[in-house]
C-alpha cells in the first residue's frame, strides 16, 4: 500500500472533486492519507471529511504562515490543540514550523506560535508535522530548545546538513513531487541518502504535482511517482519504497492504526 503521509483534500479545489479523486487513489494503490490542518477556522470541515473515510486521518494545527493579525484565523493555545487532539482521528500536531520567505522581521509571533504547537505535541504524546521554509536554522535551533518530540520534516527541500539536523533529533524526512523536478539537485541528494527507515512519502497536495503532471492540480494518488523517482535515485525496486515508507508512516503516527 502506498500512504500520502500529507495532504490537503479540504481544500476546495480538491473536494469540488472528491468523488474522482477518492477513485483515482484507489486505482492507484494509495490506501491511506493523512489530511493536514493548516488552520483552525477550517478544521471542523476538515474532520467532517476524514471522519466520513476509514482511510484518511487528520493533524490539528497552525500553518507557519498564517498571519496572526487576521481576525478570521484563531491563534493556537497548546490547550485548544491538546483538546482537539482528542479526536481518535487525529495522529498529530501541526503542520507547524517557521517560513520567513514572505515575511520580514518581527516575526516573534511565528517563533511563540512553533513552540506553543511543540509543547501540544510534548502533552499528547502525537508527533509533529514541520514545514520550514527559508528558516532552517532557527527552525532546528527552537526544535532543540523545546526539545520537540518525534515528528517529520515534510515536503523536505533542505540541504542534507540540515536533514542530519533534524535526523539527529529523531525526525523524520517526507519528501514531496519536487524530488522529480529536474532542478532539485539538491532534494535528490537527501533522497539518496536518508536512511531508509526515516523517509516518508507525501504530494501535499493540492500543490507541486510531481513530473509528469508538473503544474496541473496534485491529488494524492500521484505519490506514486513520488516514490517511483526516490526508487531510481536509490537503485531499488519501487516496491521496496512503498514498503518502507508505508512501514515508518505507522511507526510515527502511531495513533493512525487505531484510529476508528
Amino acid at each position: 500500500m502506498y500512504i500520502d503521509s500529507h495532504c490537503h483534500l479540504n481544500f476546495p479545489d480538491l473536494q469540488a472533486q472528491l468523488p474522482e479523486v477518492l477513485e483515482r487513489m484507489r486505482t492507484a494503490g494509495v490506501g491511506h492519507a493523512l489530511v493536514v490542518s493548516v488552520n483552525l477556522r477550517d478544521w471542523p470541515g476538515l474532520m467532517a471529511l476524514v471522519e466520513q473515510h476509514p482511510f484518511l486521518r487528520a493533524s490539528v494545527g497552525v500553518h507557519p504562515d498564517n498571519d496572526a493579525g487576521d481576525e478570521d484565523n484563531a491563534e493556537p493555545t497548546v490547550e485548544d490543540l491538546v483538546s482537539r487532539a482528542g479526536h481518535p482521528k487525529v495522529v498529530a500536531i501541526g503542520e507547524t514550523g517557521l517560513d520567513y520567505y514572505r515575511l520580514s522581521e518581527p516575526l516573534d509571533w511565528q517563533r511563540e506560535r512553533f513552540r506553543t504547537h511543540i509543547r501540544a505535541a510534548h502533552e499528547t504524546g502525537l508527533p509533529l508535522i514541520i514545514h520550514t521554509r527559508a528558516a532552517a536554522e532557527d527552525t532546528l535551533r527552537l526544535m532543540r530548545e523545546e526539545r520537540a518530540p518525534a515528528g517529520v520534516m515534510h515536503c523536505f527541500t533542505e540541504s542534507w546538513e540540515v536533514a542530519q539536523g533534524a535526523l539527529d533529533l529523531g525526525f523524520y524526512i517526507s519528501l514531496s513531487g519536487i524530488v522529480t523536478f529536474k532542478n532539485a539537485a539538491q532534494i535528490q541528494d537527501v533522497a539518496r541518502r536518508v536512511p531508509l527507515d526515516r523517509l516518508l512519502i507525501e504530494t501535499d497536495s493540492p500543490y507541486l504535482a510531481p513530473v509528469p503532471y508538473r503544474g496541473k492540480m496534485n491529488d494524492p494518488s500521484r505519490v506514486i511517482h513520488v516514490a517511483e523517482k526516490i526508487a531510481e535515485l536509490r537503485g531499488v525496486p519501487v516496491a521496496e519504497i512503498e514498503q518502507a515508507s508505508a512501514e515508518n508512516y505507522w511507526r510515527l503516527f502511531h495513533k493512525a492504526a487505531a484510529a476508528a
